[in-house]
């Protein structure tokens, strides 16, 4: 608690001064002037009148989802659900700049974050960085369609900042990362001003196996706007909770198994997992080298387009990168980017007994829907276009990496090797912090027990960690050793998997496969094969207000492809009236339950 209270404090008091260092460096000469009176400095301090909105509370049945949803216009400009190029339009026209815009994201996030809690840290450089990106701008000097546009990343990409990289455990808090994670350098690179790290479930869910989905020690618990209770969806979720609730354009989260699409569609917003390898992982803490990757949130197919061009490429530090070399598109993703012309003639495959049937009857009925509004497009839909042996690679109760285990079968299970990954992958990582004893999971779990309480080092102990932390002693018992049945799970996940979706594929010669990711074991298949899904916002269920998506999945490199047709499909509900990014309706508003509810079809 005290930590956490740390944080809310540092994070208000930058707000703050924040605030006020950019009404002083805008101000009028006249007022600068009137500024010398103590009188007037007071009462420029204070709310000539109040706004509702920001005490939702006060009139709470009423005005609770309006005040909550509705942003300050930004000098004059309406910034609620806006592209970055629209952005990008009225920086260029002058109506607005990179400070200014990162000032009313920063006080977005004093409206909403304790409700659901979406930021664990603010950059204490973000104003000067943006403030650079203006300078730049003026010159005539704009680096990329990101030039002065804020982000935010989950707290296990490596900033070399005044930030903290932890992947919200208290044991890595005070340590110095060597350098800027890959895909950092590579946005800073691109102008764009990093405005903060986002709240995540601790050690991106490696931790525990029962567990409340988007909570950590240092971050505490984030939540859905769409309803406040229940799984807000992780382990990326203040990622996506931030990208939902316009705090920001677009944000970066990792994924091993589910960790970007979850969160994605769960918030009814974007969600791009990139094949491994096109994405480099060097200065992300790490779980798995087979199946990690970095991926992108945005409220528009074309904004995440524009991200993935700014974070792909070789990097030496990662050699998974090399698989990439010659594959790259000849022209930017975001040049990939269509309209719903593009459905005229496409093909999508259906994967029914392999996944459609364990969807709730709700979901099912308003994505075939919107199938049916695709079709109507021009588009071909073949159905029953299955993942060979999907009877033995899909678990038929919900997401599962042991699955294989619970078969009997530890070595056809992802787990089994998720977990060695981990403790090999993890001490290569600590081994490069400074001011840090923590160099293993061994140490990590020490830290733990000596915080136990905090860190929830035995059930019971923590609500958020009902388990303990029985997933890093799990890491742990393996040794970090590769043996036969290590290669032997290896092995048949990745080829049964890569098989079975090239299978489905190729056999009806299909561009993608059109997939319901509410069901949890869609995005396990293809992560375990390495291969790339895209999710859009595609309905809400009515019950529990949470929104669920629309995937498609391809093979490996196939971003193009997923994301032509991805932004086709949006296109399609923006022009007929029908787009499916629901607004959030604050169910729960006021409740605090920990751990939150396990809410989730399928998954």
């Amino acid at each position: 608690m005290a930590t956490r209270l740390a944080h809310t404090m540092s994070r208000t008091m930058y707000l703050v001064f924040a605030t006020f260092i950019i009404f002083s460096s805008t101000t009028s000469a006249a007022n600068t002037n009137a500024m010398a009176n103590i009188s007037q400095f007071h009462a420029l301090q204070l709310l000539s009148h109040d706004f509702l909105y920001r005490y939702p509370l006060e009139n709470f049945s009423v005005n609770a989802v309006m005040t909550l949803n509705t942003l300050d216009l930004c000098n004059g400009v309406a910034i609620e659900e806006v592209t970055i190029d629209q952005l990008q339009a009225n920086m260029v026209e002058g109506k607005l700049s990179s400070v200014q815009l990162t000032t009313c994201y920063m006080n977005r996030v004093f409206q909403v974050e304790k409700y659901i809690n979406p930021i664990l840290q603010l950059n204490p450089d973000a104003l000067h960085i943006a403030r650079k990106t203006d300078i730049d701008r003026a010159a005539g000097q704009i680096r990329s369609p990101l030039h002065g546009i804020p982000f935010v990343v989950k707290d296990n990409i490596a900033t070399k900042d005044r930030m903290e990289t932890a992947a919200g455990s208290l044991a890595l808090l005070g340590s110095i990362v060597p350098r800027d994670a890959f895909v950092i350098a590579r946005l800073r690179r691109a102008g764009a001003v990093l405005m903060g790290k986002a709240t995540l479930s601790e050690w991106a869910d490696m931790r525990s196996s029962n567990y409340s989905e988007g909570y950590s020690a240092t971050g505490g618990q984030s939540r859905s706007s769409y309803n406040l209770t229940v799984n807000p969806g992780g382990s990326s979720s203040g990622s996506a909770i931030a990208v939902a609730n316009n705090i920001v354009p677009f944000s970066l989260g990792t994924e091993t198994d589910g960790s970007v699409i979850n969160p994605a569609e769960r918030n009814a917003i974007v969600g791009l997992k990139p094949t491994v390898g096109l994405t480099s992982r060097a200065g992300v803490v790490p779980e798995s080298e087979h199946q990690d990757t970095v991926g992108v949130f945005a409220r528009t197919v074309k904004d995440a387009a524009y991200v993935l061009d700014a974070i792909d490429g070789l990097d030496p530090r990662d050699n998974y990168t090399s698989a990439q070399r010659n594959r790259m598109p000849p022209r930017h993703y975001a040049a990939a980017v269509s309209n719903r012309t593009a459905l005229q003639g496409a093909k999508f495959g259906i994967p029914w007994k392999s996944f459609w049937t364990l969807a709730d009857t709700e979901q099912q009925s308003i994505l075939l829907d919107l199938i049916e509004q695709i079709k109507r497009a021009g588009a071909a839909i073949i159905n029953g276009t299955e993942i060979t042996d999907y009877q033995t690679l899909v678990s038929p109760n919900g997401w599962n990496w042991d699955y294989g285990s619970t078969r009997g079968r530890p070595n056809e299970s992802e787990y089994t090797y998720i977990k060695v990954d981990f403790y090999n992958n993890l001490r290569t990582y600590l081994s490069e912090l400074r001011n840090t004893t923590i160099r293993s999971v061994e140490d990590v779990i020490r830290f733990n027990n000596e915080h136990q309480f905090a860190e929830g080092a035995r059930p019971g102990l923590n609500p958020a960690f009902a388990s303990g932390q029985d997933g890093l002693l799990a890491s742990a018992e393996t040794g970090g050793i590769r043996n036969e049945t290590y290669f032997q799970a290896l092995e048949f996940c990745q080829s049964r998997t890569r098989r079975g979706i090239d299978d489905a594929l190729h056999r009806s010669e299909v561009d993608a496969l059109l997939v319901p990711p509410d069901v949890g074991q869609t995005y396990q298949i293809a992560a375990q094969a390495g291969y790339p899904v895209v999710t859009i916002p595609a309905g809400v269920h009515s019950n529990s207000g949470m929104p669920f998506g629309m995937a498609l999945m391809g093979t490996a490199f196939a971003e193009v492809e997923l994301l032509r047709l991805a932004s086709a499909i949006e296109d399609l509900q923006m022009t007929s009236g029908e787009y499916r990014r629901a607004r959030p309706r604050w169910l729960g508003l006021g409740v605090d339950n920990v751990p939150v509810e396990a809410q989730c079809f399928g998954c």
